[in-house]
């Protein structure tokens, strides 16, 4: 009887119950049908054990390192300097959003401070510029989804949390991807520049003119290497990186660039806290919900299922990619993962896929489902903030869409995409 928890569980979702309460309520009541109250009081016990983790830490802290940047006014240095290097090229602004999320990922990790962050600045920029509404929002929400990719990553530390992975191996397997699906994105911009006479927004500039740019931009740059330097160093863990993070963001803010205020403090500590609880309570009911996965045998039902399918994993990472992406259109990254990573990893773990590999298949995927409609939170987000019908701006994603859906399958075929810096930093066996 328990395997029919994610059947209840959708239909909870579909008539509208919120996810962190559908968690909960659909494997109670079945637990209490099947008469197993004690497991029924474990469960919800777990919730406070889902959340009482040293490694979870790790997101508030990085959440709040990404709103003293945003608010430090770090978005208008990275978008300076992407235009400072791109700002010439035919298409400039598009290029320009592209490649500030490339940046952007590397402070907050989010995907929906990503699409807020830039999309209230080169949105407005982009119209002026010429561009269409929908088309400076798809790009935005397009772009945004690198933010989770390239370390640092919320979801990623989700994953090693539920899966008992490495934060460190997760972190750099996501660099190559990360990197490969904003190049991607600026080649479809290309295209679409000529075809569309897209304009360039200024001249190209002198070596000089970027050197100032990038001086502007080193402090916030900065925050990156100092994560993955700490951590490949092994000077802190990834959860004492994202502290150092944070308390880097807010002395560069306050002291050195001045561009934070002390009565700015507590409102970015309040929306960082709101936020961080958000995410939180989601990863407690979804350890609670990871509970009644165990004790449902649903792992190994689905395996046998699999299994009896074929067994060829090429075809079985090609549907499996499918499914993610249908779950990504509705389940936002984190409660997926938390969900179906134990479900689904032993399988093609039993089957050969090393387990970093397919830590970062199914992160890329639930990622990109971030934008993708019906449901992708960052097209209500860029919505938000342009003013644009979020229907109009998900027809205007569709071909973004199509080359990320190509750059994952590029990312399942071929394992070296991911695993190379993994593998030579001894971070992965």
């Amino acid at each position: 009887m328990l395997v029919w928890f994610l059947p209840l569980f959708l239909i909870f979702l579909l008539i509208g119950l919120p996810v962190f309460f559908g968690l909960l309520a659909a494997p109670g009541i079945l637990l209490w049908l099947n008469d197993q109250a004690r497991d029924g009081a474990m469960l919800y016990r777990n919730i406070y054990n889902g959340i009482d983790s040293f490694p979870l830490m790790a997101i508030p802290f990085f959440m709040l390192a990404g709103e003293l940047m945003n608010r430090g006014g770090i978005t208008h240095r990275l978008v300076e300097f992407s235009q400072a290097m791109m700002g010439h090229l035919k298409g400039g602004l598009a290029h320009v959003n592209v490649l500030t999320s490339m940046l952007f990922a590397g402070l907050s990790g989010s995907a929906v401070a990503d699409t807020s962050a830039i999309g209230s600045m080169l949105i407005p920029a982009m119209e002026k510029q010429g561009y269409t509404k929908k088309f400076a929002a798809a790009i935005t929400a397009a772009s945004s989804v690198i933010g989770p990719i390239i370390p640092p990553s919320g979801i990623m530390i989700i994953y090693a949390y539920v899966m008992g992975e490495s934060v460190a191996a997760l972190f750099l397997a996501g660099i190559v991807p990360g990197i490969l699906v904003g190049v991607s994105l600026m080649v479809t911009i290309k295209f679409m520049a000529k075809r569309y006479n897209f304009p360039a927004v200024t001249k190209k500039t002198t070596w000089s003119q970027r050197g100032k740019a990038s001086l502007k931009a080193f402090f916030p740059l900065m925050t990156p290497v100092i994560i993955l330097g700490g951590i490949l160093g092994g000077i802190f863990t990834p959860t004492e990186a994202s502290a150092v993070a944070a308390a880097y963001a807010m002395f560069i803010g306050l002291f050195v660039l001045k561009s934070l205020k002390w009565k700015d403090v507590p409102k970015v500590m309040t929306k960082a806290a709101m936020v961080s609880s958000v995410v939180l309570l989601l990863v407690g009911a979804a350890m609670a919900f990871k509970t009644v996965v165990s004790l449902s045998h649903a792992p190994e039902h689905l395996a046998a299922f699999v299994l009896g399918l074929t067994d060829n994993p090429y075809v079985l990472l090609f549907l499996i990619n499918i499914l993610l992406f249908v779950v990504g259109m509705f389940l936002d990254a984190g409660p997926a993962i938390i969900i179906l990573g134990p479900i689904l990893g032993p399988v093609f773990v039993e089957l050969g896929v090393h387990p970093v590999h397919f830590a970062i298949i199914m992160s890329v995927n639930l990622t990109v489902g971030l934008a993708t409609p019906p449901m992708g939170l960052v097209l209500f987000v860029a919505s938000s903030v342009s003013g644009e019908r979020v229907e109009t701006i998900a027809k205007a994603i569709l071909p973004f869409l199509a080359v990320e859906a190509i750059v994952i399958f590029l990312i399942t075929y071929f394992p070296s995409i991911s695993m190379t810096i993994p593998l030579l930093t001894g971070f992965a066996k």
